[in-house]
């Protein structure tokens, strides 16, 4: 029954210590085999003034956002063709890479790229999952397609699976793979 102590300064907000809790949790699980309810985690805060780093009281660093949160609302914004509230969310060095494409670093290449492939597409998702590694936030979506090709047929239930990679609070990189070529050839 492992049990974890670890010290912050006050200033988060609940949600993102429930965050933090969850995070060394999931740490634990990694290594030991315990079921989530024998794990114990206490965060213990310190005012700023009872902490000091080279002789200087310190404020706590803002709380990253929830990478999850960020990938959806990034995906949101680019179904919705909000390119501009979609790129705020990108990080410098941009990357993303589709199934059969060289990467392309602008939102306006992957609109160039996908306009003669269909006319709209649509994600449902069955899960979203985040973890740490070699500093980023990897967020993995997945679920199914629905749309409609460029005749005005429609289509659904062709599978799909977007990796991001998060640094920063910013996407610094998108692939994807999907079931959409084998569909559409069938």
């Amino acid at each position: 029954m492992p049990i974890v102590e670890a010290h912050i300064l006050e200033g988060y907000a609940p949600e993102e210590k429930t965050r933090l809790t969850a995070a060394l949790t999931d740490a634990i699980r990694f290594v030991v085999p315990a079921p989530d309810e024998a794990i114990t985690v206490m965060l213990h805060e310190y005012p700023s003034e009872a902490y000091a780093r080279g002789g200087v009281h310190r404020v706590p660093a803002p709380a990253l956002p929830n990478p999850c949160r960020l990938v959806l609302d990034y995906l949101a914004a680019m179904e919705a063709r909000e390119l501009e509230r979609a790129e705020a969310m990108l990080g410098d060095g941009f990357e993303m890479v589709f199934p059969a494409t060289q990467p392309m670093t602008s939102l306006m290449e992957l609109v160039d790229w996908s306009k003669d492939r269909y006319r709209f597409v649509k994600k449902t998702y069955e899960a979203v999952e985040a973890f740490h590694s070699d500093g980023a936030a990897v967020v993995y979506a997945r679920g199914t397609l629905a749309g409609e090709w460029q005749d005005g047929a429609a289509f659904d239930g062709i599978r799909f699976i977007d990796r991001f990679e998060v640094v920063g609070g910013k996407i610094g990189r998108q692939d994807v793979w999907n079931d959409i070529a084998e569909v559409r050839a069938q």
